[in-house]
């Protein structure tokens, strides 16, 4: 039986490394944007059917 032992890869070039990099970080910022955006959406509908709760039950009160 024959042990084999790995073999480092050969190294990766700077620009590779850096489009790799940036290509990475521009997905990153289009998921935020989009993270961001739901979570806003789900706020406002929150809030703005908490208000229109509270000032049905004010108009009713009156």
């Amino acid at each position: 039986m024959e042990i084999i032992m790995a073999v480092p890869k050969k190294r990766t070039s700077k620009s590779k490394k850096n489009l790799r990099k940036t290509q990475w970080k521009i997905q990153a910022s289009f998921q935020a944007k989009k993270a961001l955006g739901k979570a806003k959406t789900v706020l406002n509908k929150l809030l703005n059917k908490n208000f229109l709760e509270t000032t049905e039950n004010v108009a009713s009160d009156e």
